[in-house]
């Protein structure tokens, strides 16, 4: 059969049309013999889906469009799989960022309490997808996962499917990509970058644009004006505050620390305090989803139902699927495209144990991603970086053991939240709203 199978699971996830969309535009390149949906959340989907099947009727109505519960009908012989899982939907995640603020830590869906809580609901969930691959899907399958919190997804796969054909990624290093493009004035794909980390836990050492070093040019700005160009910083105030927040504490966090310039998620690391103080336990970033995103994507189904038209560009936003599209593409046709992703450490940064998660460039071919070595780290970054690592790790290993201890361990180590005690607070409140998708910890 010529070109791929490719499915979507989590197919009815706010950002399917939009990775509908940057498939399509690359259609060609790609090979796609036909596109799936996969969720088990039916009732959802269905609406997705009827925003999605407008997406290829406008751009590629030759492209055969499948939507199914049916894991075997989903990923027999299938070639890729795209995963966007979010296990307990918005719900429990805007109930994972109210709890976390009430007890006056970080209130956010993959970094401190919310992260672990989220990280540990899909933990096994992501195992029977991988289970469901190697049982139906084509024995040179891809999953591209981007399942948050995707770094103690990683860790838990690579410990208990170690022989999964899977690759990890994260769009936020891609994302702030565009924007160091953006104060630049120049295309993303002019920018090379070296970095080191966890994932939402790196740092930027080096950056490139047409192969030109322009690391102090963007430090500087970025010291004044966070990941925006000066341009659109009053125009960023005003449509999304949240992300004027971020930019300014990605500007506090560089002038504090030097070196390199951070992932945006460091603020919830180094200054949980001032992100606790701004947010809003009546208003958290997963209701303005529902609020937004969500009602938008609803509201455009209802109306398509109804025969109306719907401007289905407003879906076509950010590099988000640009990026997982192209990290397909290169799987597919071992284009040695060099990408940020999640791997096994396996001595790339020497001073970390070969068992860390970490993200860092690699080249994407046919047999997977060959990462680039970064060499040893300074003692500051290392430590923190250790600490997170452990964190995730203790993380995983309660979901797998049942561990309560562990648990306690994994919230207590975790640089959100200040103390033992509050630590074993949020735990205890965070097991009570997750019965029946935590296993039991004892």
């Amino acid at each position: 059969m010529n070109g791929y199978k490719i499915v979507i699971c989590g197919g009815g996830s706010t950002y399917t049309a939009g990775i509908v969309k940057d498939l399509i535009d690359q259609k060609d390149e790609l090979g796609i013999r036909e596109l799936w949906l996969y969720d088990i959340d039916k009732e959802r989907q269905d609406t997705v889906a009827v925003v999605v099947k407008a997406v290829i009727d406008d751009l590629a109505p030759e492209i055969p469009l499948h939507v199914t519960v049916d894991p075997k009908e989903a990923f027999t012989d299938a070639n890729f799989v795209m995963a966007q899982m979010r296990v307990g939907g918005l719900k429990m995640r805007i109930q994972d960022e109210q709890i976390s603020l009430r007890h006056g830590v970080v209130g956010q869906e993959t970094c401190g309490a919310g992260g672990m809580a989220y990280g540990m609901r899909t933990i096994f969930p992501m195992c029977e997808l991988v289970d469901f691959c190697e049982e139906y899907a084509c024995k040179d399958y891809w999953i591209v996962n981007y399942s948050n919190p995707a770094a103690i997804v990683a860790k838990a796969m690579h410990k208990l499917r170690p022989n999964a054909r899977i690759l990890d990624i994260c769009d936020m290093p891609v994302e702030i990509e565009a924007r160091m493009a953006e104060i630049l004035g120049c295309e993303l794909s002019d920018i090379e970058v070296d970095y080191f980390g966890l994932n939402h836990f790196g740092w930027f050492t080096n950056v490139r644009c047409k192969g030109v070093d322009v690391t102090d040019k963007l430090k500087e700005h970025v010291r004044k004006f966070g990941y925006i160009s000066e341009a659109s910083l009053n125009d960023a105030l005003v449509k999304d505050p949240d992300w004027a927040h971020t930019f300014k504490n990605a500007a506090t966090i560089s002038t504090l620390f030097q070196d390199y310039l951070p992932n945006t998620y460091y603020q919830y690391y180094l200054l949980p305090d001032a992100c606790v103080e701004y947010m809003d336990i009546n208003n958290t970033r997963g209701m303005q989803v529902v609020n937004g995103r969500e009602k938008r994507i609803f509201d455009a189904s209802a109306a398509l139902k109804r025969g109306e038209k719907v401007d289905l560009t407003q879906f076509y936003v950010g590099v988000h699927g640009r990026f997982i599209v192209d990290v397909v593409k290169s799987l597919a046709h071992d284009l040695r495209h060099r990408q940020l992703v999640i791997v096994p450490n396996n001595g790339a940064i020497e001073n970390l144990s070969d068992d860390a998660t970490v993200e860092i460039p690699a080249y994407i071919t046919d047999r997977g991603a060959e990462p680039v070595r970064v060499g040893k780290i300074p003692r500051f970054y290392k430590g923190l970086i250790e600490q997170q690592d452990a964190c995730e790790g203790l993380v995983v290993e309660a979901v797998i053991e049942g561990s309560y201890q562990k648990a306690l361990e994994a919230f207590t180590l975790n640089r959100t939240i200040p103390s033992a005690r509050v630590a074993k607070e949020v735990l205890d409140d965070m097991i009570e709203a997750n019965k029946g998708y935590w296993p039991e910890l004892k």
